[in-house]
């Protein structure tokens, strides 16, 4: 196994490790009942101009709402570290500490999936 591609394994152990301390440990995700901060709720409000009110995307970006909470801070942490790409996320994610988003990742699995309906393409009169 070359040294680049078992760092890359160790990164990924190491993280789901990491991941999972957060999200299983005894302040993890409570039930529906959770009361969200306003701070969080500011946060999510940030969110939707890419992925939509309340993380439900019309395209373009992934939908938040209904996330599975722990696949939510995964994919975050992977932002944050650099081992998943993106174009500005990773900006986003250094932003935040690991409890907003943790935080974060209750909110959205708590929100409702909204399938949207986008409008047909329109034409000008010619």
């Amino acid at each position: 196994m070359n040294i680049q591609l078992k760092i890359s394994h160790l990164t990924h152990k190491f993280l789901l490790v990491f991941v999972g301390f957060f999200v299983f440990s005894s302040d993890g995700y409570a039930d529906e009942n959770t009361v969200i901060s306003s701070h969080t709720k500011t946060l999510a409000a940030s969110c939707a101009a890419c992925h939509g009110s309340q993380g439900n995307s019309v395209g373009g970006t992934s939908v938040l709402a209904g996330l599975d909470a722990s696949h939510f801070v995964l994919q975050m942490m992977a932002f944050r570290n650099g081992s998943r790409s993106s174009t500005v996320m990773h900006r986003h994610a250094k932003g935040l500490t690991v409890e907003e988003i943790n935080d974060l990742a209750v909110y959205f699995s708590q929100q409702k999936r909204v399938t949207a309906i986008t409008p047909p393409n329109q034409r000008l009169a010619e």
